[in-house]
């Protein structure tokens, strides 16, 4: 994967790895588990062999349901290889959304206008419980014991094909599938190379979901460029941070990438007197992406693992969406964090980024993600007029370029309608440009106005999940959908009774304190209630179907309290 020649698809470019770096593996540590590249070649066309003869379509969504594990990326290479397009599907994210789970399978797989769905045999179990949903399963297992006899040639496709259909991870009612050519992944991975320098001797290391964008693209960048890639469960992470980082100094694996999140959950597993038991001298690339990138999370992590050899330079700020093939904005290399303090009102109210002292009243730090990576151009336009904006001036992130998709498959064409606006798509994300690099502030849709004020979501979630009582610092703000002009500020706690009365009080006096503001109803549910993306991010509207739960069981309380 030199370039991102016209020509090359993933098919192409599998080949190519099988041919120089037969034995280099991809290792799956949470099903011990490892595959050769030359092997996954193999077993890819054994796959695209069965699809073909069971007549699948050229460009034809094909779904995939399996965890971390090879019969993974067999599946996609393989669907990629019959001329379909892959198509990985979330999997429940635990018990409490197990209950929907079918309902949601259903709806992604009619936006896509799936017939067929490639199924792990390690959930050969789960399909019972998913009924009817209009698709086949197949075992993926059975699927490649149809071949018994040599693999057929397989049908030519070209860089214009649809490769992957991969389906957003964020809280809208209607699921909406990025569609993206060989030609955008292709380009998307060749600028995520060379934003890194991704060389031989690097190894990546991945917990994410392979169904999530920064989980399969990253996992995808070590994969073809011939090194080793290790995968393991995000179920392993979750469960013990400290032994997924053991493992990962072990492999002396020099790339991962993980949303901030990740960060503050190592920071929460291992004590300072136990991080000289690491060595994290061979870490080079710390990618944090996916939501916004804490300055004191990050200024702590690196503070904390520096005497295990983790260099500030190693933390990676960077900017993706899966419209892009990920990769959108990434800093320089070797180059320290950067952050920007600017005024949080004039932020807010006049979408100017007012550079501050990091210690003035109303400073909020704002991280920059660098500059567009090759191959993608970047503008900040007014979100109400379109119009350009100079440096230091807030407005809606549009993108271009040779990885971004031209398109969605979705059940609601009018979602989607106005994304793209004379060839530039609408990123939803607000940001500004302060020579020449991108600093991201928000979401369009998580700007919160009160009163005639505007108020960023996530302002209001930092002022409050460092109090004590909140479950992992796992809050979520949003318009309180049934008061006006009134903010919901949905918390998890273990507390009850008057402890969670005190709770609730001490979470509305941050906020007054933090942002002078009074107009905010505080929720309190039970620790794992808040719903999240697949990258693990709370889904704010999500969350607000909690409130006002009358028969919320025992073991869940929903609790309020506010003032106006």
């Amino acid at each position: 994967m030199n370039s991102s020649r016209s020509s090359d698809t993933l098919t192409t470019l599998l080949a190519g790895v099988a041919a120089a770096h037969p034995q280099v593996p991809a290792t799956f540590w949470s099903v011990s588990e490892r595959v050769g590249y030359a092997e996954l070649q193999r077993r890819s066309h054994t796959t695209a062999t069965a699809l073909v003869r069971r007549g699948v379509g050229r460009g034809e969504p094909v779904g995939i349901l399996c965890p971390n594990a090879p019969e993974f990326l067999v599946s996609l290479f393989g669907i990629a290889a019959a001329g379909a397009a892959a198509t990985p599907l979330p999997l429940p994210a635990g018990a409490r959304a197990t209950a929907a789970y079918p309902a949601k399978l259903a709806a992604i797989t009619a936006a896509a206008g799936m017939r067929t769905v490639l199924v792990s045999p390690r959930f050969a179990s789960m399909i019972p419980l998913i009924g009817d949903i209009g698709v086949e399963f197949v075992d993926t297992t059975d699927l490649v014991a149809e071949v018994t006899a040599d693999p057929d040639t397989l049908p030519e496709h070209s860089a214009d094909d649809l490769a992957i259909v991969q389906f957003t991870s964020g809280s809208t009612a209607l699921p909406k599938g990025v569609r993206l050519t060989h030609a955008n992944v292709v380009s998307g991975l060749a600028a995520i190379r060379t934003g890194i320098d991704l060389g031989l001797d690097d190894q990546g290391g991945f917990w994410l979901p392979l169904f999530h964008d920064m989980g399969l693209f990253g996992t995808l960048s070590a994969v073809l460029r011939g090194i080793p890639a290790h995968v393991w469960s995000p179920l392993a992470f979750v469960k013990d941070p400290a032994r997924w980082l053991s493992e990962f100094a072990s492999t002396e694996t020099t790339i991962t990438a993980m949303p901030n999140f990740g960060y503050e959950a190592l920071l929460g597993a291992i004590p300072p007197e136990q991080v000289r038991d690491y060595d994290l001298s061979h870490w080079r690339i710390a990618f944090n992406g996916a939501e916004p990138i804490s300055e004191s999370a990050v200024t702590a992590f690196c503070e904390r693992f520096a005497p295990a050899g983790f260099a500030p330079s190693t933390m990676f700020g960077v900017y993706g969406m899966a419209e892009a093939t990920l990769a959108v904005a990434f800093p320089p290399l070797l180059r320290e964090p950067v952050f920007e303090w600017v005024d949080r009102a004039r932020l807010s109210d006049s979408a100017v980024a007012e550079p501050v002292s990091r210690t003035a009243d109303g400073a909020r730090a704002v991280a920059s993600v660098g500059a567009a990576v090759e191959g993608i151009a970047i503008r900040i336009v007014d979100t109400e007029t379109g119009s350009d904006l100079p440096d230091g001036r807030v407005g809606e992130i549009l993108i271009q370029g040779a990885p971004v998709t031209d398109g969605y498959l979705t059940g609601d064409p009018d979602s989607v309608a106005d994304r793209f606006t004379d060839g530039w798509l609408r990123t939803g994300d607000l940001g500004y440009v302060r020579d020449g690099e991108l600093f991201v502030t928000g979401r369009c849709k998580d700007m919160i106005t009160v009163r005639g004020v505007n108020y960023y979501a996530q302002d209001v979630e930092a002022a409050v999940r460092d109090l004590d009582g909140i479950h992992k610092g796992r809050c979520t703000a949003a318009v309180d959908p049934d008061g006006d002009d009134v903010i919901a500020l949905i918390a998890e706690t273990e507390r009850t009774g008057a402890e969670a009365d005190e709770l609730a009080a001490a979470i509305g006096a941050a906020v007054t304190a933090h942002l002078g503001l009074t107009a905010v109803q505080v929720h309190l549910v039970a620790p794992r209630s808040i719903p999240r993306t697949s990258s693990g991010k709370l889904q704010r509207l999500a969350a607000r179907d909690l409130i006002g739960a009358a028969t919320t069981p025992p073991r869940s309380p929903l609790r309020s309290n506010g003032s106006a």
